[in-house]
């Protein structure tokens, strides 16, 4: 998918999990005409809007191709018939569940209980290829910051 396309669009049901082969994307939601970054996808990583494809209603969630990218993608219904074929196939999609449901709670108690200047800390010490791919303002959203923030944490760290 080129860059700059969406994979999902507020509003809409997610009807495939993808695996996101070559590229990078982002998920995020409008809030009072302000996009709120929440998450990045990368190389080798399962992507879906998660709330949309798993209860088969319209999401809030934007996905947007940042880098041309190549996903591979299988249908909310394809899955399912795979998973009564192939019970081990069930085994990993719920490991994958489990990564993302511990990558959701990391999110939430930093943005809880660590300073803009520590969620900045963690972000290089755990995906420091995020600043060379990621525009800075969808860093800063990303962490909950303005850019202006961002640039004087960035200066002093």
């Amino acid at each position: 998918m080129p860059r700059n396309s969406f994979l999902v669009r507020e509003g809409m049901v997610c009807s495939k999990l993808y695996f996101l082969e070559r590229g990078c994307l982002r998920g995020y939601y409008n809030l009072d005409g302000k996009e709120v970054t929440y998450w990045f996808g990368f190389e080798n990583n399962f992507i879906t809007s998660f709330y949309s494809f798993i209860s088969r209603k319209p999401g809030i969630e934007n996905i947007q191709i940042l880098e041309d990218s190549t996903l591979w993608g299988i249908s909310f219904e394809a899955l399912n018939e795979l998973f009564d074929q192939h019970q081990d196939l069930e085994r990993l999609v719920r490991i994958i569940n489990e990564q993302y449901y511990i990558r959701l709670e990391e999110r939430l108690m930093a943005m809880q209980f660590k300073t803009a200047r520590e969620r900045y800390e963690q972000l290089l010490e755990t995906s420091p290829h995020i600043l060379q791919r990621i525009p800075l303002g969808q860093i800063a959203s990303y962490l909950g910051i303005s850019q202006e923030t961002l640039s004087r944490i960035r200066s002093q760290v």
